[in-house]
């Protein structure tokens, strides 16, 4: 399967949102809250913090079927909330948005990112892509964030993905959000 990996666009959002609802939803119940922050965000917040990030999408035959956010702090690069649509998770697409996060900045020095400390599948991705777990923080009594890092090991030009790049998404490769 190939996953188009490109800029998403003010209009995406709504697609974003939805997609992001739907992927928490598993994230809620292995926590038991279902109050999570992806779960209770608003279009008009996704607008606003899409003028402080970059966010890219994953599109499978022209429909949007994941998403990926992105932001240069100091010389690192932040990368957050990685969904994929349910229906099309564990089909690469994961991986191809991770691996498109993080060629966005290829000044970074090194990427960081943190999931939810019983979200198996999503460590397993990220220990795949050459994350380690350096902090963990908790949050409530039963959320605790494992907080993950890697050094940047690109050398020198842009990696940047192009608007309309394909990236190939081995199916055995990811596990969705």
């Amino acid at each position: 399967m190939k996953a188009k990996i490109s800029r998403a666009q003010r209009s995406d959002l709504p697609r974003i949102l939805a997609i992001q609802k739907e992927a928490y939803l598993a994230e809620a119940a292995i926590y038991h809250d279902f109050t999570l922050p992806p779960l209770r965000q608003s279009l008009e917040e996704i607008g606003l913090e899409s003028e402080s990030k970059v966010f890219l999408k994953a599109e499978v035959d022209g429909i949007l079927v994941g998403s990926v956010r992105v932001v240069l702090s100091d010389q690192t690069c932040l990368v957050g909330r990685l969904i994929v649509d349910p229906k099309f998770q564990r089909r690469g697409i994961g991986s191809a948005l991770l691996s498109a996060a993080e060629s966005v900045f290829p000044e970074a020095v090194r990427f960081e990112l943190f999931t939810g400390s019983r979200s198996e599948a999503n460590i397993r991705l990220y220990e795949r892509h050459g994350y380690v777990r350096f902090r963990e923080d908790a949050l409530t009594s039963a959320l605790t964030l494992t907080y993950m890092q890697k050094s940047n090991s690109r050398t020198s030009g842009s990696t940047e993905p192009r608007d309309g790049a394909s990236v190939a998404c081995p199916q055995s490769e990811a596990r969705g959000r």
